[in-house]
């Protein structure tokens, strides 16, 4: 989806400067992805699209250091690697949908069977994020990362992973996404928010088995479309 679409979409107040967004179908750690963010500019409070990296860093944390793809919503708030950006950088990571797998054995060998979890009909979904920013030295520009929060699977989503992103209703974007800084003693509403939401949200999913032409990520091709189409006899189902 292109920038100038996610505003009309999303009534979003711009994006930023070269945001472009062609439709992809498989993201991978370490590549870049949409996200949403409210920020405060003099009196106003405006809500911007942008295009980080997928694997959380810190400004504080060394180059080779781990890049989580997931934080826990059970421990976000306090733990060190995300506590910071939980109180003062939350976004909204938008998608369609996400794949999760299933080992099954075939002839004797073990083979692992993707599944696409979405909408009802499909629809843009948000995911509760975080953001991080660093840079190489005191000259470098600033380089944005984040991480999804994920909760324990439910409903259609329980039924292929234990765990799934934190999805966002639309009720509660404004909240999420507040540019205000929360306090240690917000932080338990914040995370009781999110909980509800995110599964009224997994309440609704579905998934259907979908090739495993998405299980290489070398050879696919992320703008193919084909690779959330359901594979023949599977359909669409909880």
């Amino acid at each position: 989806m292109s920038g100038s679409a996610l505003v009309g979409d999303l009534d979003l107040d711009g994006v930023d400067p070269g945001f472009e967004w062609p439709p992809a179908y498989s993201v991978a750690p370490r590549t870049r992805a949409p996200v949403i963010r409210d920020r405060s500019i003099g009196d106003q409070r405006v809500r911007e699209a942008s295009l980080p990296t997928w694997g959380f860093r810190p400004s504080w944390a060394k180059e080779k250091g781990p890049r989580p793809i997931n934080a826990r919503l059970e421990g976000v708030a306090t733990n060190g690697m995300f506590r910071s950006a939980f109180a003062s950088a939350r976004i909204a990571v938008l998608m369609t949908g996400y794949y999760e797998w299933q080992e099954a054995l075939e002839d004797g060998k073990e083979v692992k069977n993707p599944s696409y979890v979405h909408a009802p009909g499909d629809e843009l979904l948000l995911a509760a994020g975080l953001l991080a920013f660093h840079r190489e030295g005191d000259d470098a520009e600033w380089q944005t990362t984040f991480t999804i929060i994920t909760r324990t699977g439910e409903d259609a989503a329980g039924e292929v992973h234990d765990r799934m992103p934190a999805f966002l209703t639309p009720g509660a974007w404004d909240t999420w996404l507040s540019p205000e800084k929360i306090a240690k003693d917000q932080a338990s509403d914040l995370l009781d928010l999110l909980d509800a939401e995110s599964r009224a949200v997994a309440a609704t999913l579905r998934t259907r088995p979908v090739s495993r032409a998405v299980n290489n990520v070398r050879t696919l091709d992320r703008h193919d479309a084909g690779l959330i189409e359901s594979i023949a006899g599977g359909g669409a189902g909880r």
